[in-house]
């Protein structure tokens, strides 16, 4: 009489284990990047103040760079966006956000003087891919005047993100929030 083997449960071998093991380690970080209470998400008012300030860095930037260099060779300076000054203060604009939102971990000057960073649900530091999605293509639509609609996402969605969050997985987070949390100071209104 032969006796059917009932089929292990779980992992067999060291390999199939310790492969398991690094899955549950990966869900447990990604779920560390969704654990944010609401009050961390940065409000539309904040982002909007930085973004004006980020907005008076890149035109200083586009004036004295991209405008020294037109008046040098003397060419006219149409702000229209398929002019050779227009195509040149998008691409200002656009280097402006990807290069200092990937070198600063999240923030530009704009997001520095608020206190607010750019931070990605799937990932502990910003890939270059999601940065590229974010703050090139969606800065690029969302530079239109129609699609800035999409910024007004930010007052209605739970985690406050805009079109362009919602593309890359990503938001917008107070930074001292985070530090008093890393330093274990108790955030709850709850009095001992």
């Amino acid at each position: 009489m032969t006796e059917d083997k009932k089929p292990a449960v779980g992992p067999k071998t060291a390999q199939e284990r310790l492969s398991q093991a690094a899955i549950q380690q990966d869900k447990t970080i990604i779920q560390q990047f969704h654990g944010y209470p609401n009050y961390y998400y940065a409000g539309f008012w904040i982002r909007m103040f930085a973004f004006l300030l980020d907005t008076l860095c890149i035109t200083a930037i586009t004036n004295v760079l991209i405008g020294s260099i037109f008046n040098l060779i003397n060419l006219e300076k149409h702000s229209e966006l398929f002019s050779p000054y227009g195509v040149a203060a998008l691409v200002v604009y656009l280097l402006y956000f990807i290069l200092l939102t990937k070198i600063n971990h999240g923030q530009t000057i704009g997001k520095m003087a608020f206190g607010i960073r750019v931070v990605c649900f799937q990932e502990e530091i910003l890939s270059w891919k999601t940065v590229l999605i974010r703050e090139g293509a969606c800065r690029f639509i969302l530079k239109n005047p129609f699609f800035m609609l999409g910024y007004l996402l930010v007052l209605f969605t739970p985690n406050k993100q805009h079109l362009g969050d919602f593309f890359t997985d990503t938001s917008v987070v107070t930074i001292n929030l985070l530090r008093a949390e890393m330093e274990g100071i108790n955030l709850s209104n709850e009095q001992y």
